[in-house]
């Protein structure tokens, strides 16, 4: 059996794009802010995530090219857990390589935030 890992995650640029030229190939790096609403009580209560994004090659361009932090982004790809060990205590970190990404809203001049609702 063929076992599956695929992750989709929407949301705004938390940053904009990181950069880095290899001999080989272009690595994006980049954050997503994720917004989620829950009932809580009487209202609606609002949880945000944060995940980091790497691209390689031609999708690392692109987005270089064309994400600015507070834009909207949906990003298709897979985890990847690195393990290491830091001051004698192992840690661990999960990022989303990213296979496909689509642009939705630009940030507004001067909104800095990510917004609530996203439309794709």
């Amino acid at each position: 059996m063929n076992q599956q890992n695929l992750v989709v995650v929407e949301g705004n640029a938390c940053r904009d794009p990181e950069l880095k030229h290899t001999a080989n190939t272009v690595i994006c790096k980049m954050s997503i802010a994720n917004n989620r609403f829950y009932k809580s009580g009487n209202g609606f209560e609002k949880e945000v995530s944060f995940f980091d994004v790497d691209c390689f090659g031609e999708i690392a361009k692109l987005c270089g090219d064309k994400v600015r932090k507070g834009d909207e982004i949906r990003v298709t790809g897979r985890l990847k857990q690195s393990r290491f060990e830091k001051d004698g205590q192992k840690r661990s970190t999960v990022l989303v390589i990213a296979e496909r990404v689509e642009f939705g809203a630009k940030a507004k001049p001067g909104d800095t935030s990510p917004t609530d609702d996203i439309e794709f």
